[in-house]
């Protein structure tokens, strides 16, 4: 017989604990209330908190984050070395396809719903309400942004 491991107590870049209520060699489960919620790293813009709430996305494997932005809150046009697979668990996500954001275009997707980026697509996000959403994927992950320029670990 098989087991699966599920590993707890990795960090984020960030150092953030991974925020487990309860935690086995099988299992792991977090509540709500039990999660840690901390500055979201350089790669993102400012203003977005984040945890993590399983695995370790700057390695190899599988790993799932959420991230709690508000509103007004844009990511510009970026790619992922790996598939980003996203739901939306409050709020609303705008995505779009291309190598500038434009409000314009792109899906509103509601609580609830999932967004799909695959591997180098280029894409961005804006929010017009604070919004939580989950991703998860296989890492290690990471984001590249289309206009270097658009990176905020350029600019401090």
């Amino acid at each position: 017989m098989k087991r699966i491991y599920l590993i707890a107590g990795l960090f984020l870049i960030s150092g953030m604990p991974l925020p487990v209520a309860a935690a086995d060699e099988h299992m792991v489960v977090v509540s709500p209330d039990g999660l840690k919620w901390g500055a979201a790293p350089p790669a993102f813009p400012k203003g977005a908190q984040l945890t993590v709430v399983s695995g370790d996305p700057s390695k190899e494997g599988l790993y799932v984050i959420r991230l709690k932005v508000p509103a007004g809150y844009k990511v510009p046009a970026h790619t992922h070395p790996n598939d980003e697979n996203v739901t939306v668990i409050s709020g609303t996500l705008n995505i779009g396809m291309g190598d500038k954001l434009d409000e314009k275009k792109g899906n509103a997707v509601k609580a609830g719903g999932f967004a799909l980026a695959q591997k180098g697509m280029q894409h961005y996000a804006w929010f017009t309400e604070d919004t939580i959403i989950q991703i998860h994927g296989m890492g290690p992950q990471g984001i590249i942004y289309v206009n270097p320029a658009d990176d905020p670990r350029k600019s401090d």
